[in-house]
């Protein structure tokens, strides 16, 4: 399950883990304008865990989910 939301200034995705075993935190996902944030609260230690993704690099994840494993490098039709 996710949810959608629309604030001012990001959209905000909200992923739900509710299947298997493993149930794992809430991924809460900020997308700006030049970066992409992703939140998990970590319950070992009860902090909230970050990371930061460029557009460049959100956009390299995006085609890595559909490749076999190699070493790539996306460029623009442009260049």
């Amino acid at each position: 399950m996710f949810t959608i939301e629309h604030d001012f200034d990001s959209t905000v995705v909200t992923l739900v883990d509710e299947e298997g075993p493993h149930f794992r935190e809430d991924v809460v996902i900020n997308a700006f304008d030049d970066c992409v944030t992703l939140e998990q609260h970590e319950p070992t230690t009860d902090r909230l865990m970050r990371v930061t993704l460029s557009m460049s690099q959100l956009r390299d994840l995006a085609a890595a989910l559909d490749l076999p494993e190699g070493a790539y490098q996306l460029r623009r039709e442009d260049e």
